[in-house]
């Protein structure tokens, strides 16, 4: 009998293991941040050692969301780290696609939601205010490595920043790339009635000659090894300097062919940055938009936004496949990180 209840032990722990393999782990912390009134919001996903209850995170009538092991204790072993910053309008739980796959591979995932640009808050005036973003991240970062349930956890010699759109510039200024006020505005000025990005703050009546000083100093975090940039924005305000001097790997995706008048055009019809990054992976995958980096939609999800008169993020360009679209960028962002 003895024999028998070790044996059932032995292949429930087994069973375990298993199904932890294949559901992450996710948890919340909360990020006192000096820069913010507020306490920051952040989540971690990571390589769940033993399961406890299955949550749906992200899950909303927009977009499907991804099963967690909430609070499930973390497997043995240090794992590189991704700090996730998301585009504006987004929130690091829509995200649950990416997160959750990257730690199913081997990684933690450090998100944030960042205050002002955030699902229900997104403004353009706060969207200008691009160092507090960088500032969420590094303080949830500070904030992860003073868990000891997680810093024990953490390969330091790999910790990567990994953003979507105004995330994505987020991302390229945590290793180093820094802003020009006076370029960015030359470029708005003759883009004023088609860039994507330069229409956003119009709406917010932002005053381009009148951007924050925050805007050009250097808000690099040492402690960062790599970027990947998924469309990022603002690109055409990057200095040729600061980008010569960016000795980091970093690993750029393009969403589909077609950037006109788009900030996250990084091509030599663009801003260029695929012909001047010293380190560069690019890549680009198609057919796609970019919105097709967003969660997968519900059935009902297009006509919501629609009623809404939202973005039309669930509307994907001719015969895309949002899903597939996903899988290839998960693989390229893997090979990367040598997940």
């Amino acid at each position: 009998m003895k024999r028998l209840l070790l044996t059932m032990i032995a292949f429930m722990n087994l069973a375990g293991i298993a199904a932890a393999d294949q559901i992450a782990g996710y948890d919340r912390l909360t990020v006192k941040a000096g820069h913010r009134a507020e306490p920051v919001l952040a989540s971690v996903w990571y390589p769940a050692g033993i399961p406890t209850y299955r949550g749906m995170i992200g899950d909303n009538a927009v977009f499907k969301g991804m099963p967690a092991y909430v609070g499930a204790a973390i497997a043995n072993g240090r794992f590189p780290l991704i700090l996730l910053s998301h585009g504006s309008g987004g929130n690091m739980d829509t995200l649950s696609w990416l997160s959750s796959e990257l730690a199913r591979r081997g990684a933690m995932v450090l998100a944030v939601n960042h205050p002002g640009s955030t699902t229900g808050d997104s403004s353009p005036r706060r969207s200008t205010l691009l160092h507090e973003r960088t500032l969420d991240l590094s303080s949830a970062l500070e904030t992860l490595l003073a868990d000891n349930a997680f810093a024990q956890h953490v390969d330091e010699e790999q910790i990567v920043t990994l953003g979507f759109s105004l995330g994505g510039a987020t991302a390229l200024h945590l290793v180093g790339a820094r802003m020009n006020r006076d370029a960015y505005r030359a470029y708005c000025d003759q883009n004023a009635s088609k860039a994507q990005d330069c229409l956003y703050f119009a709406k917010g009546g932002v005053d381009l000659r009148a951007l924050p000083n925050t805007w050009e100093i250097d808000m690099s975090d040492p402690r960062i090894d790599a970027a990947i940039a998924v469309d990022p924005g603002l690109t055409y305000g990057f200095t040729g300097q600061s980008i010569a001097k960016l000795n980091l790997p970093v690993l750029l995706i393009n969403l589909g062919n077609e950037h006109r008048w788009s900030a996250a055009d990084v091509s030599a019809q663009g801003s260029n940055l695929t012909e001047r990054l010293p380190q560069l992976d690019y890549k680009v995958v198609a057919p796609a938009h970019h919105y097709t980096f967003l969660g997968l939609c519900k059935p009902e999800g297009a006509t919501i936004l629609e009623n809404e008169h939202d973005d039309p993020v669930c509307d994907d360009p001719g015969n895309s496949d949002r899903a597939k679209i996903h899988a290839e960028i998960i693989e390229h962002i893997a090979v990367f990180l040598g997940l």
